[in-house]
């Protein structure tokens, strides 16, 4: 049985019903497998739409990454634009940079509207790097301004500094579009407003298989089917064999994050911002402060999943103090991990496997605004209002290596944490020699 683990937000959750299994045979417009934010989304979008919906999962609602991941609210994807840019040319990178920035939008607006309890959400995130480069970011800033009209604000090392009491960091980029919250709250009050809009939410009722016949589909469960029209796999890094070719096509990665205890004081030796703080190494570091001094940290990513708590709490204990020296002897009070579906091209599965079959998955640890609007744009294909998923034809269900991908993942890896442990060498040697 699949249930929520113990992480910061479920000590912080609002009120989560149990929701029984599927135990009948029903029948729906829609079936979506999977109750984390895409599936969610997805649903929200089609009931306001006039679709019937009855949305499955294995576990409890946002059990899995959806709801304990480090709650930023981005704009973009995890591929960089760059490499958008050149597999799908300006243009297209353009619409999709626009579709990030209104799933950004449409949680913003999901809260405010709707009053969601618990979602706290907090203004701002601040991308720093770890090694001299001011000239590429003032680049970066001003090409975001012109190509895609979207404004960041740059940071010297002295800025940074005022901010974040480290001498790791150098410059920075600041996005005051983008916004942290509680990522777990969100879907709760998600899934209520679902089912007071009269949509059926079952727990701890996984797909089995999905059978098909004359352009309908019937959704297998333990003790339940579903007949409809149309099934929408948001299945993420926690997905199985049962999806098929869909499964083939990610990896999941584990990421990791802990909690601290109360700071107090000594916070401000360390951090004097409320914005959500990310580096630029390929596993960065993230984190952002909750409930006013204590440090919520992620960071690290592998293909095995690490479930050792004391071990996480000593692994990420160290990347703060490397960061923060000034906070030795600080304690951890939580420390979990999660499963992020990444595809090898890291864009996610937005769009038709088959007729009336649908995937809204591989967010590749960006998914809390491109779940939201990825949710959208499957349900205006449903409803037959727009074609936006062709947008992401050139993001295909590549092969994710087989048994081995994992490996193969983790050697990349592994190379990219020596470059950036090359250019970071580089970069001290150099202030240390104009000093």
């Amino acid at each position: 049985m699949h249930t929520y683990n113990n992480n910061y937000y479920t000590a912080t959750m609002q009120y989560a019903p149990q929701r029984a299994a599927l135990a009948a045979n029903v029948q729906a417009d829609v079936c979506i497998i999977g109750a984390g934010l895409a599936g969610l989304s997805t649903a929200w979008e089609l009931l306001s739409r006039g679709q019937s919906v009855v949305l499955l999962d294995a576990g409890r609602v946002a059990w899995g990454a959806s709801g304990r991941n480090g709650g930023f609210v981005l704009q973009g994807w995890s591929e960089g634009l760059s490499a958008i840019e050149r597999r799908c040319g300006k243009a297209t990178a353009a619409a999709l940079f626009k579709l990030s920035l209104e799933g950004v939008d449409i949680v913003r607006d999901m809260i405010a509207f709707h009053q969601l309890p618990g979602c706290a959400p907090t203004p701002g995130k601040l991308s720093v790097v770890r090694y001299e480069d001011g000239d590429n970011l003032r680049r970066m800033r001003d090409k975001m301004a012109t190509d895609y009209d979207f404004h960041l604000d740059y940071l010297d090392r002295q800025a940074v500094s005022e901010k974040l009491k480290t001498e790791r960091y150098f410059q920075g980029l600041r996005d005051t579009h983008g916004f942290h919250f509680h990522p777990l709250n969100y879907c709760l009050g998600l899934a209520g407003l679902i089912e007071r809009s009269g949509g059926k939410i079952h727990e701890q009722s996984p797909m089995i298989r999905v059978e098909s016949e004359h352009g309908r589909h019937r959704v297998i469960t333990p003790q339940g089917t579903v007949d409809c029209a149309n099934v929408v796999y948001c299945c993420g890094g926690y997905g199985g064999a049962e999806f098929g070719k869909l499964r083939r096509a990610f990896l999941p990665i584990a990421t990791y994050a802990v909690l601290t205890e109360p700071l107090g004081a000594r916070l401000a030796d360390a951090v004097r911002t409320t914005d959500a703080v990310g580096d630029n190494r390929r596993a960065s570091d993230y984190y952002r402060v909750v409930e006013g001094d204590r440090l919520l940290w992620g960071g690290r990513i592998t293909t095995r999943n690490l479930q050792d708590e004391k071990r996480l709490g000593q692994l990420l204990t160290a990347d703060i103090l490397d960061v923060y020296p000034q906070l030795r002897g600080i304690r951890i009070d939580k420390a979990w991990s999660g499963l992020m579906g990444y595809a090898r091209h890291k864009m996610p599965h937005i769009g038709p496997l088959a007729r009336g079959l649908w995937a809204c998955t591989s967010f590749g640890g960006h998914g809390m605004n491109t779940a939201p609007i990825g949710g959208r744009v499957i349900a205006e294909a449903i409803c037959g209002e727009t074609d936006r998923y062709r947008l992401f034809d050139a993001y295909g269900l590549e092969w994710n290596g087989g048994p081995l991908g994992p490996a193969a993942a983790q050697t990349v890896y592994a190379g990219l944490k020596i470059m950036d442990m090359f250019q970071e060498t580089r970069s001290q040697r150099r202030a240390t020699h104009q000093n």
